[in-house]
C-alpha cells in the first residue's frame, strides 16, 4: 500500500481530515462485514429450526453458513485492523512533509473480490438446500408428525390399517410387560348407536414403576396419565397413530428432566405400530 512520495509541501487541515474520513469509512465497512457474518452464522440455526419443526432433528447443526459467518466476521476484523495500521502510517508521513502521489486501492479491491465469493458459495449453498427439499405434497405427513409445536399432539403416519397397527402396539406392550387399562373402540360405539365413524381406536396403558415418580413429582400429570395412543384413519384411508408429545407434556407439568424417559417411551412404541 505505499506510495511515492515527495516532500516539500505543508500538510493541510483538509489533507489530516480526509485521512480520517477514509479510515471511518473503513470502519463502516469492518463493522458492516462482522454485523452480517453474525447474521449468516446464526441463519444456518434459523435453517436447523425449520427443519426440526418440518422434518424432525437435522444432523446438520449449522451446515456451511457457520463458516461464510465466520470468515465475514474475520474479513471484518481484519479490515479494520489494516485499515488502522494504514492510517497511522499515512498520518506519520503527512507529519513528516511526506505526500502521495496516488492511493493504492488493494484493500477495496481485495474486500470486493472477497464479498463475491462469499456471496458466490452462499448462493451455490441456498440453491442446493432448495434442490435437496423434498417435495410440497411428500412434507405433509412429516409436518403434521411436527404438530407438536404448538398443539403437543404428534401426527405419526402408519404403514399398516388400523387393526393392524392396533395389533403390533398391543405385541409391542406385551413383551415389553407395560399394562393395557383399556381399549377404546370409538368407531365400534358408533355403529352400535347406528352412526357411522371412521375406525378410531384408543389405546390406554402404562406402567406404575414408571408413572408414579412422576405423579409424585408433577401431581397435574396425572390428567394426562395413563399413556394414550389414538390409531385414527382419516377422510382418505390414511391411517395416523397420534400421541401426546414427551416434551410437551414435560413442560405443560415441569416434570424433572430426569423423569423425561419415563413417558418418552411412548415414541417408540408408537414407531413399532407404525414402521
Amino acid at each position: 500500500m505505499d506510495a511515492p512520495a515527495e516532500t516539500g509541501r505543508s500538510t493541510g487541515l483538509g489533507d489530516y481530515l480526509a485521512a480520517e474520513r477514509t479510515l471511518l469509512a473503513w470502519i463502516r465497512t469492518g463493522l458492516a462485514l462482522m454485523g452480517f457474518g453474525f447474521v449468516v452464522a446464526r441463519f444456518g440455526l434459523f435453517l436447523q429450526q425449520i427443519q426440526a419443526v418440518r422434518h424432525g432433528p437435522s444432523e446438520q447443526a449449522y451446515g456451511p453458513s457457520l463458516w461464510f459467518g465466520t470468515a465475514l466476521i474475520g474479513a471484518g476484523v481484519a479490515v479494520n485492523l489494516f485499515s488502522g495500521w494504514h492510517h497511522v502510517r499515512l498520518v506519520a508521513r503527512m507529519n513528516r512533509g511526506q505526500v502521495t502521489h496516488y492511493h493504492s486501492t488493494a484493500l477495496a479491491v481485495a474486500a470486493s473480490v472477497f464479498l463475491a465469493l462469499v456471496g458466490l458459495g452462499m448462493a451455490v449453498y441456498l440453491i442446493s438446500v432448495r434442490d435437496s427439499a423434498p417435495p410440497r405434497s411428500a412434507n405433509i405427513e412429516e409436518e403434521s408428525m411436527a404438530a407438536s409445536v404448538n398443539s403437543g399432539l404428534i401426527n405419526r403416519p402408519s404403514k399398516h390399517s388400523v387393526n393392524e397397527s392396533l395389533e403390533r402396539l398391543q405385541r409391542t406392550l406385551q413383551a415389553k410387560g407395560v399394562n393395557v387399562f383399556a381399549l377404546v373402540d370409538h368407531s365400534g360405539e358408533a355403529e352400535k348407536a347406528g352412526l357411522k365413524m371412521r375406525p378410531t381406536k384408543l389405546v390406554i396403558f402404562g406402567n406404575p414403576k414408571a408413572g408414579t415418580p412422576l405423579m409424585v413429582a408433577a401431581p397435574s400429570i396425572a390428567i394426562d396419565l395413563p399413556l394414550k395412543i389414538l390409531i385414527w384413519e382419516d377422510s382418505e384411508g390414511k391411517v395416523w397413530v397420534s400421541y401426546n408429545s414427551p416434551a410437551y407434556l414435560q413442560e405443560r407439568h415441569a416434570l424433572p428432566r430426569e423423569l423425561l424417559p419415563n413417558i418418552a417411551v411412548v415414541e417408540a412404541l408408537a414407531a413399532a405400530a407404525t414402521d
